[in-house]
């Protein structure tokens, strides 16, 4: 199986794959077309059938496997596929463990990490609280050391969460260094419960699409409802350190217009908010540089609203 990150321009496609999203478009001359992503365990790519209609394509849906017929090639510095014929494939035919994007780094790995983090605090009722979570939680556990980050953008493969939470709580660590008048217990506990509402916003692999509570409340509101409902089960939770645990979710992406209820008003929630910011950008950027070809300027990205290039010199 030749698999999506080995492919480059030119490159002629004829193998299995799944079809992570499928959906319905039009030319802009009402010509039908179908816009679909392809997915392995080394990620995806974008591919589109241009006569769906014809005899060589079968039907198929979303997260079928399908042996796609077709071409890679260039546009807007992202590669894309352009597919002549689609057969659905059955059960025996592949392996489902060649299709799932796994993070690139040791899983248990970085979850030993993280627990190291969790016992270097000090302050009693926060460690209880992320003990509670990433120690006694089985549950909890295997879907986090699972879960994505995101649909698309950053980190979204298995153990994608686990990864940036990590990357943000080794940047928070540095803040309390660099800025000795953060708390770094509750910038470190923030860091590493940020997200944990994912795990109920985004449905596993291979679907890995937002639910309907993900759709409704969102991750952010999620997991300061699942901290909040920890922290009743405690003994005498002091009041004021779960409403700024709380604040710091739920300010974490800084702007109203980018989905937090609050804005930052606790300086660990404005360093937790960068920390953030920063993995995600830099994560983002360094996906798009691995799934490029190109030797000169990429195109416009919405996401850092420039047109933007690899640095060759």
């Amino acid at each position: 199986m030749k698999f999506i990150q080995d492919y480059r321009e030119g490159d002629r496609v004829f193998d299995i794959y799944l079809c992570k999203h499928k959906q319905a478009a039009t030319t802009k001359n009402g010509k039908p077309y179908e816009n679909v992503i392809l997915q392995d365990k080394t990620g995806t790519i974008d591919a589109k059938v241009w006569e769906p209609n014809s005899m060589g394509i079968e039907d198929y849906d979303s997260l079928d496997y399908i042996e796609v017929y077709g071409e890679v090639t260039s546009f807007q510095g992202a590669l894309q596929v352009n597919v002549k014929r689609i057969r659905r494939c059955s059960e025996g035919e592949y392996d489902p463990a060649n299709y799932l994007p796994v993070s690139s780094k040791n899983i248990d790995e970085m979850y030993t990490e993280l627990l190291g983090y969790v016992q270097k605090i000090q302050e009693p009722h926060i460690k209880e609280l992320l003990e509670s979570f990433f120690v006694k939680d089985e549950e909890f556990v295997k879907a986090f050391k699972n879960s994505s980050a995101a649909k698309s953008v950053h980190h979204g493969f298995v153990g994608g969460l686990l990864e940036h939470t990590l990357s943000v709580t080794k940047l928070c660590e540095y803040y309390t260094i660099a800025y000795p008048a953060l708390n770094k217990d509750l910038l470190l506990a923030s860091a590493m419960l940020h997200d944990i509402g994912k795990i109920r916003e985004l449905s596993f692999f291979p679907e890995n699409d937002y639910t309907d509570a993900g759709q409704l409340l969102g991750h952010i509101v999620m997991g300061s409802e699942m901290v909040a409902c920890k922290a009743s089960q405690m003994k005498d939770f002091p009041t004021k350190l779960l409403f700024y645990i709380k604040h710091c979710i739920l300010s974490h992406h800084g702007e109203l217009e980018y989905g937090s209820p609050k804005k930052p008003a606790i300086m660990e929630a404005v360093a937790l908010n960068f920390a953030d910011n920063t993995d995600a950008k830099m994560q983002t950027f360094t996906e798009i540089l691995n799934t490029s070809n190109e030797t000169g300027w990429l195109g416009y990205n919405r996401l850092f609203e420039s047109n933007i290039t690899k640095t060759t010199y």
